[in-house]
């Protein structure tokens, strides 16, 4: 750890060359991005000089005289034997499985960073005694952690902490040094504990240690960074013996399953605004989630790095690299090593504080996590359809052209966006008066169809004496310091701009006061919000962004860097929920973000490309976010950079309608990519693959309300669901939603057919579009035409459906439901319907819902309350059912709670064993059984 500080001061801003590139770069809608732009580890300092530290024994040593242990905490200090100089180190034991790890300074010459307003609340202690002590010598301590035989080892010598089960080593921290030859500590200490030849996790520098190029001023490009408090990084190792493969740490345009870093640059979080990125690439994106997932047959784990400075993360495996035939050769030979990967966290500055999520299962860590973070925002059924967006839609005329596009060639859509040239000079709340002259028309018009627009309000404002926002600021005092006290500026859209201080919650307040239908003028219930350019991305700024020595009150930006964008997102959907006096769910699309931003709406994956690469990245992009909380995820449909072909396009919209936000968006520059613009049969396809999203949308709802209450992701990698199944682990060109859809999208161009992977040995799934029944545990082959949509449903589920597909979602608010029962191999099946009123938080505030679950065993179908304290009324009704996998009865007759009965007309398709029954009419929120004789 480095622990260093002094005061220096930043030079003021000035237009340089990289604006002009960047801006031309960006207009031009040409360019890939330029690396040069961004660092890598050898241009970072504190990464540099944290990799470079060379094998040997840890300069850390326990001071066990120091341990103080209560029921729920271990405190013990630990000292730096090069220089003396001492840290603090607590752990606690969380509620849930959790173990708590932070590390500080005892006596720290100026405080460090602690991340506020990420976790939900203080994290609970178990409340049962569960830390007490096993044994102890001179060389450490065994402590029990009070569950499942689980076990902490504190080595003194040097410093080690060992969680173990029984056993089996779960994971080590500090533990990648040159092991010393001291006696094991006791009888319950592990019988073999995984250590690798590798690099101290921890350095201190004294004040008369060696001064290193970049410790106390950094220039990077044009850059200086004047590090007024000197070199503060710190790092440590996590060993994870057993584990093969790793994931998470999002935003990255890479393969799910996370790469071994020896030979390249390690994974690397900040927060950057990196246009038209390049794929299978670790360099920094636009948001950064500091957690990561473990996974093997036997175990899920996650680490959770709650630290907001930049930050890489160094992967290495000791069977990374190895092909299948050496792996089989290692196995054939009897090799005796055991995998294990081995991950260390670097960070810029603030402390160690990490949670160790134990599992066991995928399950109990994404609640773990959601513990901790809070779950996903629960949005309006509206924002689950679809979404149209270019940067820009000129005018009003163009709005309700294109609007009417979509009525005359029968798509349905529920948003139209507006991109920064519907604004008065690119000056945020506000419009352009020659182009939107009558906002309130136009949204009127829009209501009148039951749909809604985004504009967007980024958060650069331009500096003008003659705009009211940006005085405001300015008056009261909010924006961003430079590290001279003056009001920080940079160039963003509107020329030269400030950048509120969204750490300070005055400002946050301020903030969410402006979006009141009182002072965003022309704004009404029906616009909601998009968020971009929040990392925050400054155009002549280092690396695109702000100056790591700008102040946030006390606080440098390299502090808190990756917090930055959360806190735009959350101020605007504070501000659309007091507009309408707390009564409304908001929407916000954000493009920077955290652990946490999940709590505030949605994210997408940024300036993409209209290249098949791209599309491709698009699934491990959203799953790597699912599996640490944000579930709503989406790529711009088509790419936003270049032009997409009609194949191209078609498959995006393909894909896009089976991922969780689905919005079409495409540059300024770009040819108008409306559905309707590449002939009949092109949007035909287009026009099946968006009605395909409405039909479905009440399981996407359904979705999203248990990822709200539950953490669970919506859409998931196939080994959530299926743990033990090792085939599934590198899997990234298919997903599940929920448990019970599979979807295989078409990713390739000119593709005949493509090769799904249907997990679950002994278990079914049927063709959604066939109704073909398949085995599980087996390697599918498609073939695939331009208009296939690979989709199977899990037998021994069942799906609700809307199959009126109307103009908007809100326009099929009461209408009937079909159900899917897709039976299992025992001839057993199970689903759930979630309804409430679409928007409002009645749902939570009021229990204002329906929820109901629907068995199908022993011949009979059922629905039945999972929530009888709630209280809603549906005017919909179950108008289908469809039983894929049946048997052909003599008759089926619906039953009701009032003794009713009543003999339903059916069909039966001998060839595909789909039996469908008609017009049981029965209320979608009450009780019935259907029973099959």
């Amino acid at each position: 750890i480095y622990f260093q500080f002094s005061v220096s001061l930043i030079s003021p801003l000035k237009m340089g060359p990289l604006l002009v590139l960047w801006l031309a770069g960006c207009l031009s809608g040409t360019w890939a991005v330029d690396r040069g732009n961004f660092k890598t580890c050898d241009q970072s300092a504190f990464c540099k000089r944290q990799r470079a530290l060379k094998p040997g024994q840890s300069p850390y040593r326990a001071l066990l005289e120091t341990l103080e242990l209560t029921n729920t905490k271990l405190t013990l200090q630990l000292i730096n034997d090069n220089n003396k100089v001492r840290l603090l180190l607590e752990l606690y034991r969380l509620q849930g499985n959790m173990t708590r790890v932070k590390i500080n300074e005892l006596k720290p010459l100026k405080p460090r960073f602690e991340v506020p307003d990420v976790l939900i609340n203080d994290p609970p202690t178990e409340s049962i005694a569960c830390l007490s002590l096993l044994s102890r010598d001179e060389n450490g301590v065994v402590l029990s952690l009070g569950a499942d035989s689980q076990r902490l080892i504190v080595s003194a010598k040097p410093f080690r902490l060992d969680i173990m089960e029984g056993r089996e080593v779960l994971l080590s921290l500090n533990s990648r040094v040159t092991p010393t030859s001291h006696a094991p500590l006791t009888s319950h200490a592990p019988t073999h504990i995984p250590r690798t030849n590798s690099h101290p996790t921890h350095q201190l520098t004294s004040h008369d240690e060696k001064v290193e190029d970049g410790m106390w001023e950094e220039t990077f490009k044009s850059h200086t960074d004047s590090k007024p408090n000197g070199p503060s990084s710190i790092s440590l190792d996590f060993s994870l013996p057993g584990v093969e493969n790793v994931y998470g740490i999002p935003e990255h345009a890479d393969s799910l399953k996370l790469k071994a870093t020896d030979g390249g640059d390690p994974y690397r979080l900040f927060n950057l605004d990196v246009f038209q990125y390049e794929v299978f690439n670790p360099m920094a994106l636009y948001g950064a989630i500091p957690v990561m997932l473990s996974h093997s047959a036997q175990r899920t784990m996650g680490i959770f790095w709650l630290n907001a400075a930049e930050t890489w993360v160094d992967i290495s495996s000791n069977t990374a690299g190895k092909t299948v035939f050496g792996q089989m050769l290692d196995y054939v030979q009897g090799s005796s090593e055991t995998p294990q990967t081995d991950v260390r966290w670097i960070s810029e500055s603030g402390i160690i504080d990490v949670f160790i999520m134990l599992g066991p299962t995928p399950t109990d860590v994404f609640s773990q996590y959601a513990s901790l973070t809070g779950t996903q925002a629960f949005p309006p059924l509206s924002a689950l359809a679809y979404h149209q967006c270019r940067w820009n839609y000129n005018d009003q005329e163009d709005v309700a052209a294109v609007d009417q596009g979509f009525d005359d060639h029968d798509i349905p859509y529920d948003f139209i966006w507006l991109d920064i040239e519907h604004t008065d000079g690119k000056r945020y709340f506000t419009w352009d008066p020659h182009k939107f002259p009558q906002p309130k028309d136009m949204l009127q018009g829009l209501l009148d169809k039951r749909r809604k627009m985004v504009t967007i309000v980024d958060p650069h404002i331009k500096v003008d004496s003659s705009y009211k926002i940006h005085n405001e600021i300015r008056s009261k005092g909010f924006y961003v310091k430079s590290k001279d006290g003056g009001d920080y500026e940079g160039w963003c859209w509107p020329g030269n701009s400030g950048y509120p201080d969204f750490t300070n919650p005055e400002m946050r307040a301020w903030w969410a006061s402006m979006f009141a239908y009182d002072q965003y003028e022309g704004s009404m219930e029906n616009m909601y919000t998009w968020n971009d350019m929040n990392e925050p991305s400054v155009f002549n700024g280092p690396e695109v962004t702000m100056h790591k020595d700008a102040l946030h009150g006390n606080w440098e930006n390299r502090d808190l860097h990756n917090l930055y964008g959360l806190y735009v997102q959350r101020a605007t959907a504070e501000g659309l929920i007091e507009r309408s006096g707390g009564v409304e769910r908001p929407f916000v699309l954000a493009r920077a973000f955290f652990a946490g931003s999940q709590r505030y709406g949605a994210v997408w994956t940024g300036d993409n490309a209209a290249e098949w690469e791209h599309l491709k990245i698009s699934i491990p992009m959203c799953l790597s976010l699912g599996l640490v909380g944000v579930s709503f995820c989406g790529a711009d449909v088509g790419g936003f950079f270049k032009s997409p072909s009609t194949e191209l396009l078609v498959r995006w919209y393909q894909t896009g309608a089976y991922q969780p936000f689905f919005r079409a968006h495409a540059h300024l520059d770009t040819p108008r990519r409306e559905p309707w613009l590449f002939g009949p049969e092109n949007t035909a396809l287009i026009r099946e693959a968006v009605r395909q999203r409405y039909a479905l949308l009440p399981y996407w709802y359904q979705l999203f309300y248990h990822a709200h209450h539950s953490g669970q992701p919506v859409m998931r990698p196939l080994w959530v669901e299926y743990p033990q199944d090792t085939a599934t682990f590198s899997m990234d060109d298919q997903f599940l939603l929920g448990r019970d859809l599979l979807v295989h999208p078409v990713t390739e161009e000119g593709a005949r057919g493509v090769t799904a992977y249907l997990p679950g040995k002994g278990e079914v799934w049927f063709d959604v579009h066939t109704f073909q029944k398949h085995n599980g545990a087996q390697n599918l082959y498609i073939p695939v035409t331009i208009s296939s949509i690979p989709v199977f449903q899990r037998g021994g589920s069942i799906i609700s459906r809307k199959a009126r597909v109307r103009r908007s979602s809100s326009c099929m608010e009461h209408d009937p439901y079909t159900l899917f029962v897709a039976l299992s191999p025992k001839r057993f099946a199970q689903g759930e319907l979630y309804i409430d009123d679409g928007h409002t938080f009645n749902f939570d505030k009021q229990k204002q819902f329906i929820h109901r679950r629907f068995s199908f065993a022993n011949n009979a179908l059922s629905s039945r309350n999972l929530a009888p304290g709630s209280q809603f009324t549906t005017f919909s009704w179950v108008e289908k059912i469809v039983i894929l996998g049946a048997s052909k009865p003599s008759k089926a007759t619906l039953k009701t709670p009032d003794g009713k009965e009543s003999q339903l007309e059916f069909e039966f398709d001998a060839s595909m064993s789909v039996l469908t029954l008609r017009k049981p009419g029965v209320n979608a929120g009450l009780d019935w059984t259907v029973v099959l004789q």
